[in-house]
């Protein structure tokens, strides 16, 4: 039995990791587009690019690991197409590697800005390691940046630039940062939080070109005429998952790769973990792709399982992510549409100090819970989404409660 793992990523690492843990001892292929071994991508946004932790912290492994599990790691090889015929990947350079099993963790990439003059020097993104070293490199030098979107990626940026002095434009198409993914009300602490460290923060803005000069980058061009100006911009407004391969493939597709909570694909060979993959959720009743690292870091290894047993347990986590900003630690669990008009916020805690727990709700059950510069309360805020308890709101938002009484 041979397993190949396309995608050299936290998800691919982590599954040959479980696959040797679990006992597997046959051939492993891990294959990997860059040059660099598996790494963790929260702290390209966070403490790696603040300078606060050290570049090889990045790394899952340490580089004599893959020789000493014997996990045969291709880097800079790009998987060109899957012959399912012949249970083959097909590598680049023409060459081809055969499979019993084949997981995709073929990750995101950052979708592009579309508008003149986003091709100029000057225009950057945050998705590779190599990515952060540019970044790191910029914020010494630049006087004053443009972050073009909102989202968790933007304002993480936006954080270190202001820790590094350097003066930030936020451009947000909606009204407020987050906004599609928190809701007004709690959006709002996220807007407070940049604007207070002096974050020119504009929402509601169209972008509708990058100016430049000489081909440098001088500033952006907004749908009311105006320019703000900068010396280089950043670019965050979302990724799409990496799902060319398995489409091509034939494999089910839709919005990801659709597993399984087993993460097996419309080809029972085939498995797909991490931010491609489309899981199917026995909690939550449906199929959901989360792009986050918690994701990455647990989707590996129950696939690893089900390659080895097709009797292992299945995915059952609630999503998860996390974001430090400044002096704002936070941590989310569950997942919830706020734009569902029944769904209800309840706060506990102190909003305007940013010291609280967030709840959203549907018809007193509790979705998903977000504690800000609170801890160790993630275990009940799981317990009470998976429990399906109709709560009693008064309680819920009343400090003097403990959540284990809930």
């Amino acid at each position: 039995m041979t397993y190949v793992i396309v995608g050299a990523g936290l998800a691919g690492a982590r599954a040959a990791e479980a696959l040797r843990e679990g006992g597997y001892e046959g051939p492993v292929v891990l294959i990997g587009a860059e040059q660099h071994r598996p790494y963790e991508r929260p702290p390209l946004s966070k403490e790696y690019l603040q300078g606060s932790s050290e570049r090889d912290e990045v790394f899952v492994h340490p580089a004599d690991w893959y020789r000493d599990h014997d996990v045969d790691l291709r880097l800079g090889a790009t998987v060109t197409a899957i012959d399912r015929d012949a249970s083959e990947v097909v590598l680049d350079d023409g060459a081809r590697v055969g499979y019993d099993a084949l997981l995709l963790a073929t990750g995101s990439s950052p979708r592009h800005l579309r508008v003149p003059g986003a091709e100029l020097e000057g225009v950057h993104y945050l998705r590779y390691l190599d990515d952060s070293d540019g970044l790191k490199i910029l914020l010494r030098r630049a006087g004053r940046i443009a972050v073009i979107g909102g989202g968790w990626i933007g304002l993480e940026v936006t954080a270190a630039a202001r820790i590094a002095d350097v003066e930030v434009a936020v451009l947000e198409a909606a009204d407020a940062p987050l906004l599609g993914v928190l809701g007004p009300e709690i959006a709002e602490v996220f807007a407070g939080l940049h604007r207070e460290p002096g974050v020119d923060l504009r929402t509601g803005v169209q972008v509708t070109e990058i100016v430049g000069k000489d081909g440098a980058v001088v500033g952006v061009r907004l749908g009311d005429g105006s320019l703000v100006e900068a010396d280089a911009v950043v670019v965050g407004i979302g990724a799409a998952p990496n799902t060319g391969l398995a489409e091509s493939a034939g494999l089910q597709v839709d919005d990801g790769v659709r597993v399984d909570e087993h993460l097996r694909s419309s080809d029972p060979h085939i498995y797909a973990a991490g931010d491609i993959a489309s899981i199917h959720h026995p909690a939550l009743g449906r199929q959901i792709r989360v792009e986050h690292w918690a994701t990455a870091q647990n989707s590996g290894p129950v696939a690893a399982a089900a390659m080895i047993d097709e009797n292992a347990a299945g995915w059952d986590r609630l999503p998860y992510f996390f974001t430090d900003q400044y002096d704002l630690g936070m941590e989310y669990t569950g997942h919830v549409d706020v734009g569902d008009e029944d769904v209800e916020v309840v706060v506990r805690g102190d909003l305007a100090g940013r010291e609280f727990i967030a709840f959203w709700l549907r018809e007193g059950r509790l979705l998903a819970g977000m504690n800000v510069n609170i801890w160790d309360v993630t275990d009940d805020i799981e317990r009470l989404i998976r429990s399906g308890t109709t709560l009693d709101t008064a309680r819920l938002a009343d400090p003097g409660v403990p959540l284990s009484d809930l």
